[in-house]
């Protein structure tokens, strides 16, 4: 836990020392990857909740031999 706050505390002197430009350069990627991260959780979300529609398509006889491959 103290590692973490020293890493932040290290990242935060950073940025506190970049231009102001810069400074909108690290928010505009921050934001990036916390858009991504959105991104990845509404489409394992999505996944989820068609699994039960998509079940009834894979799980029958004449497919049945593909789940031994």
């Amino acid at each position: 836990m103290q590692a973490d706050s020293i890493s932040k505390q290290r990242l935060l002197e950073k940025i506190r020392q970049l231009p102001p430009e810069k400074v909108l350069l690290v928010e505009d990627f921050i934001d990036s990857l916390d858009q991504q991260n959105t991104d990845h959780s509404l489409t394992f979300a999505a996944a989820k909740l068609s699994e039960p529609v998509l079940l009834k398509i894979w799980d029958n006889p004449d497919d049945a031999e593909y789940d031994t491959l």
